[in-house]
């Protein structure tokens, strides 16, 4: 980095309010509307606060008071804040699934801070797709910004027992459907599981994801691990906005931040943590953006020496993330990492890595594991291939049961979800543990949005034998707080005409995780004879969003991006002109 600071004359937002002519008496005219006047425009930069704050969003129900604590630590630095609504990501309530807005997202953060007289940014979010999409955006845009996270809600609880968020909805519902909980103990867990505003508190896709920001050198020393209902997280949001506006006069871009060594950083980060499989298919899309050609081997290879050594559901059986926090959170887990992070790397603080975690502490040996004693010997995701999957699959090796790393068995195939009910609700339904259960037609075409239905809940008829975990294989996405030896992001989907449109109940299927092999025992010849016999499904959308979407999304293995949006379709996008 270089020592030299902007001059005020250089504020990308002086070009809309320093000049002396009709148009920038305009927009001071209106800003002088809104209560403005000349000491918030002049030689100040103007920073926007991107808020995912919305009455249909639970995790980030707070974000609204948090704006006003980053609000106060702009002012503080000399900034004037600006507050920008954009897309809220309710991962709860948005359907079919999040997913499918999650480029619909970015695209708005990015025309929304090119299109407005913005110097600098702090993001506000954390549920699972608002991360990615919020930094995705902003890195296409280019300014200085930093991710604020909402950071994870307080643990749950039920009748003295501990609770995490959808992991253990999971859990008491294959019991409820087992019938070994009845209705009042259901109700129970209904009430307890989350008790606070913000995010899982597993480390679901939403921990997973404001970790890797963090990791990536994307937010504030350890701020993804601050609990959202902790006090510490309004002081973190205000040193947000104290540290943007010293970005602004750096002119610390996101390049300089989001490198190629950084993002192996977060790729380690990710694994280490025991991470969501939605990981893969984020991580890739927000590299993209950046311009760093990240791929599934990539993470693979990572994978295979970096153990997890978060102790955390749904990877671990005991601890969450206020667990996490208490034991030194994100920090204390790089400390734990040592050399297999560059530790040169520079990250929105204006300090190394290496700086920003050199006093950092683990105060729980058995929550964040040093790398003598992991929770599992290789990363949390594995990436398998093989004439099923030519472009890539995903699997979660540290959550399932370990009997599946090698396993083989006839297929049972449903085409849509309303099909796969019937035959999971179907207590006689003939199978056994040893059969694959497949669903298709669930990938970002077929779902469409490739929605999280590929944590396929156990069957019934093999819940009353008793039985907790089989393979499960499908083209869609699962919760990060999901579990089981669930195979998922099978490329190409079979809307497309992927090999898993072709396969039909009975084929055997083999999945070898070791060798990171996934096939349907069946021949070319064979294989080729069902492709021509093939019918493509009619396309989900003829107008609207949903039409552009399913004309440019690209597939799992390229993280679901628009291919209009990635860096190396064409060109930057230049300024606006103002006149």
């Amino acid at each position: 980095m270089t020592d030299r600071r902007k001059s005020p004359e250089e504020l990308r937002s002086a070009r809309w309010f320093a000049p002396d002519d009709l148009r920038s008496m305009g927009h001071r005219s209106r800003a002088m509307q809104m209560g403005w006047d000349d000491e918030d425009w002049t030689g100040k930069p103007v920073i926007a606060v991107i808020n995912t704050w919305s009455d249909l969003s639970p995790c980030h129900h707070h974000l609204r008071d948090r704006a006003e604590f980053v609000k106060q630590g702009i002012l503080q630095a000399g900034g004037h804040p600006v507050e920008m609504p954009v897309h809220s990501f309710s991962e709860q309530f948005l359907k079919p699934t999040s997913m499918l807005y999650r480029n619909m997202g970015a695209l708005e953060v990015e025309e929304t801070l090119r299109s407005h007289p913005i110097d600098g940014a702090v993001l506000l979010g954390g549920c699972d797709k608002s991360t990615p999409a919020l930094v995705m955006g902003a890195v296409s845009m280019g300014l200085p910004f930093i991710f604020m996270p909402a950071g994870a809600m307080l643990r749950g609880n039920y009748a003295g027992q501990k609770l995490g968020s959808g992991t253990d909805v999971w859990k008491y519902w294959d019991e409820r459907r087992a019938g070994t909980i009845g209705k009042e103990e259901w109700m129970g867990v209904q009430g307890g599981i989350a008790r606070s505003y913000g995010t899982c508190m597993t480390m679901g896709t939403a921990s997973t994801m404001m970790s890797i920001a963090d990791g990536w050198g994307l937010t504030l020393p350890g701020a993804s691990s601050i609990p959202a209902p902790d006090a510490g997280h309004k002081r973190m949001a205000k040193a947000c906005g104290r540290r943007i506006v010293d970005m602004v006069w750096e002119d610390l871009t996101p390049n300089k931040i989001m490198t190629e060594a950084s993002t192996r950083n977060a790729v380690t980060v990710a694994m280490a943590t025991g991470c969501s499989t939605n990981a893969i298919i984020h991580m890739i899309a927000m590299a993209r953006r950046a311009g760093i050609p990240l791929t599934l081997d990539d993470l693979d290879e990572i994978g295979r020496t970096t153990p997890v050594i978060a102790n955390i559901r749904p990877s671990g059986k005991e601890y969450l993330m206020e667990d996490f926090f208490y034991a030194g959170g994100l920090p204390a887990l790089m400390k734990e990492l040592g050399d297999k992070l560059d530790l040169s790397v520079m990250t929105v603080s204006g300090k190394t890595l290496g700086e920003t975690i050199e006093s950092a502490v683990n105060y729980n040996d058995d929550v964040i594991r040093p790398l003598s004693n992991p929770l599992y010997h290789e990363g949390s995701l594995a990436v398998l291939r093989g004439n099923l999957a030519p472009d890539g699959a995903v699997i979660k090796p540290a959550a399932m049961d370990p009997k599946f790393q090698t396993h083989t068995g006839p297929c049972i195939v449903a085409d849509s979800y309303a099909e796969l009910k019937e035959i999971i609700n179907d207590e006689n339904y003939p199978m056994t543990p040893d059969h694959v259960l497949v669903l298709r037609n669930a990938g970002p075409q077929g779902g469409p949005g490739m929605p999280e239905w590929g944590m396929i809940p156990m069957p019934k008829a093999l819940l009353k034998q008793g039985h907790r975990d089989m393979v499960r294989l499908s083209d869609a996405r699962m919760s990060g707080t999901s579990y089981g030896a669930c195979i998922l992001h099978v490329a190409p989907e079979a809307f497309v005409g992927g090999p898993l449109a072709l396969i039909r109940t009975g084929d055997m299927i083999e999945m070898d995780i070791p060798n990171r092999r996934l096939n349907v025992q069946i021949s070319d010849a064979e294989m080729a004879e069902r492709r021509a016999a093939w019918t493509a499904p009619e396309p989900r959308f003829e107008r609207g969003y949903g039409y552009v979407y399913t004309k440019h999304v690209e597939q799992a293995d390229k993280g679901c991006d628009f291919d209009f949006l990635t860096s190396e379709f064409g060109g930057p996008v230049p300024e606006p002109e103002i006149n």
